[in-house]
């Protein structure tokens, strides 16, 4: 294959590109699922073990962005698989969707998830016409909790005793934000910068 020439390209910034997800991600997913401290505070539950025939269905179904849920793989600029995330919960009608990221083990505290979540919520907002960004993380989720504030989220409150892991009830910390606040957002930071 010829090689690609991404100085023109929308799904990148100056550390991180957003690609599809493909069948052959498979086993990304796979090795991902074996990090259950991640995966509870994803999926707010202790998943079953994981399986080969799980990781490749799953990936075979979103790859191509067939399905409302946008999957996509994150890379560094070398081309290195550095975790995932999707825009999910799309709703044209109200204007409102979420997004889902998992950064992987070795990959995370290096900015790559708050990088992707700004090339989704740029996409959302300025393509898709989407308003309203909605999204929740379980208590406890710091360091989502501190990505969602970096991208400029709002936290709006908390859904108590929400879901039941770990031996307990926990609460559901929702936040979200308008396309007119990120706006705000982009400009504050401009200034920042």
């Amino acid at each position: 294959m010829r090689t690609i020439d991404y100085s023109n390209y929308y799904w990148q910034d100056d550390r991180i590109r957003l690609r599809a997800l493909a069948p052959e991600d498979w086993e990304d997913h796979y090795i991902n699922r074996f990090d259950t401290p991640a995966r509870r505070l994803l999926e707010c539950a202790v998943e079953l073990p994981p399986t080969m025939v799980e990781a490749q269905q799953f990936t075979e179904t979103y790859a191509g962005f067939a399905n409302n849920r946008l999957m996509f793989t994150m890379e560094s600029l070398d081309g290195e698989n550095v975790g995932a995330l999707n825009l999910n919960s799309i709703d044209e009608r109200n204007g409102t969707f979420s997004i889902g990221i998992q950064v992987d083990r070795d990959h995370r505290g290096k900015g790559y998830g708050t990088r992707a979540i700004h090339l989704l919520l740029k996409y959302a907002f300025f393509e898709r016409r989407l308003n309203k960004f909605n999204n929740y993380v379980l208590e406890g989720n710091i360091a989502s909790a501190t990505m969602l504030r970096k991208v400029g989220c709002i936290q709006e409150g908390i859904r108590r005793q929400m879901f039941y892991t770990d031996g307990r009830y926990q609460d559901c910390i929702l936040f979200g934000m308008t396309k007119d606040e990120y706006v705000q957002f982009l400009e504050w930071k401009e200034v920042q910068d």
